[in-house]
């Protein structure tokens, strides 16, 4: 376990998003994420806008063989798609989060420990996993690369 994983909860609001929303093989994901960050950053690039926020992936499922998944950027306010970049949202409220420092392949322990944080505390994620990769992996060695994993949470009945 690495002993660098916290876990905190948040309260965020809704953020808009430029994406690329696949379906892939986690074998293909790495060259996915590629190609979509560059489209995405192209795009924003036509529209003389920059990202408001780390690039990030977001998980709809975690089937490894058919990963349901949108790759992209935070924005700074609701922008138009254009061809396979969509508009999105990163949606608000509370969130469970961690930070995990360590190469990619090595996440699986922090996910296991945030879960069992929100699980300790009858907090129930929406099933949707956010990851923003907060430093680059092409100049970051991988040891050194930090991940902020997020799980949104349904909201608590009244």
């Amino acid at each position: 376990m690495n002993e660098s994983v916290t876990c905190a909860m948040r309260e965020q609001p809704a953020q808009s998003a430029l994406v690329v929303r696949t379906t892939v093989s986690v074998r293909e994901l790495q060259s996915a994420m590629g190609a979509a960050f560059e489209a995405v950053a192209r795009y924003l690039g036509e529209l003389g806008e920059a990202p408001a926020g780390p690039p990030f992936a977001a998980y709809h499922n975690m089937d490894m063989e058919h990963l349901d998944v949108e790759i992209g950027f935070p924005v700074s306010r609701p922008l138009p798609g254009k061809g396979d970049v969509q508009a999105s949202e990163i949606p608000g409220g509370q969130q469970g989060v961690c930070t995990f420092t360590g190469p990619y392949a090595e996440m699986t322990a922090a996910y296991d420990t945030l879960a069992g944080w929100l699980q300790e505390r009858n907090l129930e994620p929406t099933g949707v996993v956010y990851e923003f990769y907060l430093n680059d992996p092409g100049v970051t060695p991988p040891h050194e690369l930090q991940t902020q994993i997020v799980f949104p949470l349904k909201p608590v009945p009244a």
